[in-house]
């Protein structure tokens, strides 16, 4: 894969790649690896998987309070989703 470098024939030297980084936004690139759990998260794995095993929304509430989406903003809304599950 080519993705986040150049193929512009002004930045190739003798054939290698150069990387684009954007020093404005240094955390372009931080997430572009795709999401544990089949690719679409643990907060929306544990809900699919609290309809049969319930205790598992308790788990991502838990990390949803504890702002375990610090580490990853795209997890937030299955683990909001999952604490939504448990008030209800």
């Amino acid at each position: 894969m080519n993705e986040g470098y150049s193929t512009d024939a002004m930045n190739q030297r003798e054939g290698d790649y150069v990387p684009i980084r954007d020093l404005e936004n240094v955390q372009l690139g931080m997430f572009d690896k795709p999401l544990p759990c089949f690719g679409c998260g643990i907060g929306w794995f544990s809900l699919l998987l609290g309809f049969v095993f319930p205790l598992m929304w308790y788990f991502s509430a838990i990390l949803y309070f504890g702002k375990y989406y610090n580490k990853d903003p795209r997890e937030r809304s299955g683990l909001a989703a999952c604490a939504i599950a448990v008030s209800i």
